[in-house]
């Protein structure tokens, strides 16, 4: 019975042994669990909170800031766009009132009146969208290049128009000076 007493005592602390190893185990696994859930919060957390600066440097980018609302060029390209409108509406209206011009020239003129009027256009909704928020992704100093850019190109449209309009210009004074010194030579000869 002692011997029987015995094995059971030992096979108690056996017991009592293993549960103790299995308890270690188990606690080591719990700090295994809370390592690898830290540090998933962590990462989680640290994404999240790089997507939100990415997020907020993004939505910035949408922004415009007021003084690239109030560069000066903005309202040179502006003018530039109500010179190149105002001087061809007056020379083409002076050139078709002339009727010195015929239907083939009239059309030729009003086609490269036209176009420069559309790529103006084109000009001013390109600006219109430099300076509105929420239309592109660009910082104050994309944006100011931009309307750099979209200025010397109005710039560029407006200088020639003015050349057209001074050699379409020119040949009209020609056809004027013609048309007088051959009025002149029918009166002289008295031809009609």
């Amino acid at each position: 019975m002692v011997k029987a007493q015995s094995a059971e005592a030992q096979q108690l602390l056996l017991n009592v042994e293993k549960l103790s190893q299995l308890k270690n185990i188990l606690s080591d696994m719990k700090k295994g669990y809370m390592v690898v859930s830290n540090g998933y919060n962590a990462v989680q957390n640290i994404a999240e909170g790089n997507f939100s600066i990415h997020e907020v440097f993004l939505d910035g980018l949408m922004a415009v800031s007021p003084e690239v609302r109030k560069y000066r060029r903005v309202t040179d390209i502006v003018s530039a766009q109500k010179d190149l409108v105002r001087e061809y509406k007056n020379a083409l209206n002076k050139f078709s009132a002339s009727d010195l011009f015929n239907a083939g020239e009239m059309k030729y003129l009003s086609s490269v009146y036209g176009s420069l009027a559309k790529a103006s256009l084109d000009n001013l909704d390109e600006l219109t969208m430099v300076i509105t928020a929420s239309k592109l992704r660009m910082n104050d100093e994309e944006r100011l290049h931009s309307i750099d850019r979209i200025f010397e190109d109005a710039q560029g449209k407006l200088s020639f128009l003015r050349s057209f309009n001074q050699q379409a210009g020119l040949l009209l004074l020609q056809r004027k000076r013609a048309k007088a010194d051959l009025e002149t030579t029918k009166s002289l000869f008295k031809v009609n």
